[in-house]
Order: structure tokens, then C-alpha cells, then sequence
């Protein structure tokens, strides 16, 4: 990490590279890439201390569009890669750039690891419902009955919960927030950089061509303020266009009331994202019955994967002198004591 007394100011030119960002016109992984550029910027610390992986698909293009180190794995591996850097260079910053289908399908059992780790690393989950890449197959986060290129009559299937997920398997740092909410989300990004451990951030992101209005029902600006809700520690769950209606407790569920405007009820819900019960509550709203979720679901210190390495390797260098040549030479068996 750089150590200079005098702070730099950084503008998100700085983050950008020689490279011509192509992706299809109207693609919101254009507002992704311009708010991850805005955050680092305000986060403070030079490209080069930043690492961006990805893995394969339209959103994995991303560490050609950085101007920072990058890495462009393989489909559904990046987040192994990225644990490697981590733990072999510390002080970098690392960010994984992920869909839904390399993410949560071809690479879900090392998204379901890295955050059980708990390595300090920001990993970014675009979603757009879709195999964009690969010209429009049906992806894990799809909408049952979708009809599509592989599903013709409509997907069967029940699709995935990124954020339930990502809450299952005990992320430290859980957020949600769409694209198209640029500021929100460059927000987000640098809340997810400021924690330590694994930050999860569920993006949706509209893909133009192959799942075309997926989020219109809870992203289009004339109705978004009445079908999100903005989770925000320390603060009423309350939305609405006229911030009118709330959370509160039900048997087992939330109950929605409405209200005066400027006139919140006692019993509506404080949200606090250490509360594993909120938080899981909060994953488990489904649109259209909740408003969707948006910010900082969850905040919690937990001991990172990345420490625990670098812990290890201390504590067994006080036992023993390391000695390579010796332990080369000493034969085919080696004790391990």
C-alpha cells in the first residue's frame, strides 16, 4: 500500500485503460465499469495497487477496460485465482468481476467456498437473468417460464437466490443494488472495499439484447421508489414514493403497513445488519409480494482467510528455521513434526 504522506486526489480517468470498453450499445456493464472506475478513485489508492480478476462472459471482459493489474481467468475460476493473489500479496487490492452464470453455475462451488473463507477480497456478481455471452441460454438466476434460446416453452426450473446465498453460506458482507442507480452503487463499492473479508455485491444488470426489461418492475424510475426498499443500518424500513409504508413484524414474516407521511410508527423496524434474523428475513422478500432490497444488507467482523494463512506460517517458522537445502537433501521422506 502506498505510504505517501500527501494524499493523491484521484479521478476515475486514472482507472481507465487504453482499451475501448465493447460491449453491446445500451449495456449497464458500462455504468458498472464507470462506478467501479468512480469508487477506486475515491478509495485513494493508485492502479497499481489494485487487481481486477474475472472469469468468462460479457461481464468478464472488465480487467481489459481497467487500468489496473488484471487477470482474465476461466469460466467459473476466478475466485480461486483471486484467493492465490491475496494471499501471496497481501496488500493488494483484490476485485473479482463475476455473472450470474459463471458465479452461481459453472463456478458456484467456489462462490459458495470464497465466502465461507472469508478472504479479503470484493467480489462483484453481475446479473442479468442470462447467458448473454453465448446468446441468450437460460442462466441459474433466470425467471421460471422464461422462454429463451434452450428453453423454448419456458424454464422449468426454480431460479437461484444470489443474495439468499451469499447469506447461507456466511458472508461477512452482503449487498445488493441495480446498475442503473450509478451513485447508490459507487457508494456501495467503496463500503464493500472498506470491509474487511469477503464483500459480496449482488448487481443487477440489464442485459438489452438477450433479457431485455428483466428489472422493469422494481428498477424503472417512475415506480422504483414503491417496489425497493433501501436497507440502511441504523434506519427505518420504510418506501414508498412518498415514504409511506414500512416493515414491521409479523409471525415469522414482515407485515407492510402504510402510514402518514413523516409520521413512521414505533413498530417499524430499525434496520441492523448484524442481525443474522433481519438479514435473513430481509434475503428471503420475493417481488413482487416485498419491495426488493437495496444497500448494505450485511455487516459483520470476521477473522479473514487470507490472515489466518500468513498466522500459520509465523507460528511454524518459530518452531523451525527454515532450511530448504536441508529439507531437498534430506531424502524421499519428509517429517512433518
Amino acid at each position: 500500500m502506498s505510504t505517501d504522506t500527501e494524499a493523491v486526489k484521484y479521478k476515475a480517468t486514472d482507472f481507465k485503460s487504453s482499451a475501448e470498453p465493447r460491449w453491446c450499445p445500451g449495456c449497464e456493464d458500462y455504468a458498472i465499469l464507470k462506478a467501479v472506475q468512480t469508487a477506486m478513485a475515491q478509495i485513494g489508492r493508485p492502479s497499481n495497487e489494485h487487481a481486477v480478476v474475472s472469469g468468462i462472459g460479457c461481464s468478464s471482459r472488465f480487467p481489459y477496460y481497467m487500468g489496473t493489474y488484471g487477470f482474465h481467468t476461466i469460466h467459473g475460476r476466478p475466485l480461486p485465482v483471486a484467493t492465490g493473489l491475496k494471499v501471496s500479496n497481501p496488500e493488494l487490492a483484490v476485485w473479482v468481476v463475476t455473472g450470474d452464470g459463471d458465479g452461481i453455475s459453472i463456478g458456484g462451488n467456489h462462490l459458495m467456498h470464497a465466502l465461507r473463507r472469508n478472504t479479503d477480497m470484493t467480489i462483484l456478481l453481475f446479473d442479468n437473468r442470462i447467458y448473454g455471452l453465448t446468446k441468450g441460454q437460460y442462466s441459474p438466476t433466470s425467471e421460471k417460464g422464461k422462454i429463451n434460446k434452450t428453453a423454448p416453452y419456458g424454464t422449468i426450473e426454480e431460479p437461484s437466490d444470489p443474495l439468499g446465498l451469499a447469506v447461507e453460506c456466511g458472508a461477512s458482507f452482503i449487498a445488493q443494488i441495480s446498475a442503473t442507480y450509478v451513485k447508490e452503487l459507487v457508494s456501495v463499492l467503496v463500503e464493500a472495499y472498506n470491509h474487511k473479508g469477503t464483500s459480496f455485491v449482488h448487481i443487477y444488470q440489464n442485459c438489452y439484447i438477450y433479457n431485455n426489461g428483466a428489472f422493469d418492475g422494481f428498477t424503472e424510475r417512475s415506480i422504483r421508489d414503491d417496489n425497493n426498499i433501501k436497507v440502511e443500518h441504523g434506519k427505518p424500513l420504510v418506501f414508498g414514493e412518498k415514504s409511506n409504508k414500512g416493515l414491521v413484524m409479523g409471525y415469522g414474516k414482515f407485515d407492510v403497513v402504510e402510514f402518514e407521511p413523516g409520521n413512521i410508527p414505533d413498530n417499524v423496524i430499525i434496520y441492523d445488519e448484524t442481525d443474522l434474523t433481519l438479514v435473513r428475513m430481509i434475503s428471503d422478500m420475493k417481488f413482487p409480494e416485498y419491495p426488493v432490497p437495496m444497500g448494505v444488507v450485511k455487516r459483520v467482523a470476521l477473522p479473514t482467510f487470507d490472515d489466518a494463512v500468513h498466522e500459520q506460517i509465523e507460528s511454524a517458522k518459530t518452531k523451525f528455521a527454515p532450511d530448504l537445502e536441508k529439507l531437498v537433501s534430506s531424502g524421499d521422506t519428509w517429517d512433518v513434526k
